[in-house]
């Protein structure tokens, strides 16, 4: 599990030190939406968990 959050943290990482300089208006845009739809993604699974978890709660609440 803590290889698997490094790896991930690398990739972020590596994003971030990307030399950006050399791309094109174009692809600059299309990096925007591609990270932006992939944050869309991301806050949808937070949401579904954040449910799972409030149902699992309101199992054991009864």
């Amino acid at each position: 599990m803590e290889d698997e959050v490094l790896i991930k943290q690398s990739i972020i990482d590596e994003l971030k030190k990307e030399y950006l300089d050399d791309l094109s208006i174009n692809e600059l845009e299309e990096r925007i939406l591609s990270l932006k739809e992939e944050i869309d993604r991301v806050e949808r699974k937070i949401e579904v968990k954040k449910l799972s978890k409030d149902n699992a709660e309101s199992i054991f609440k009864n």
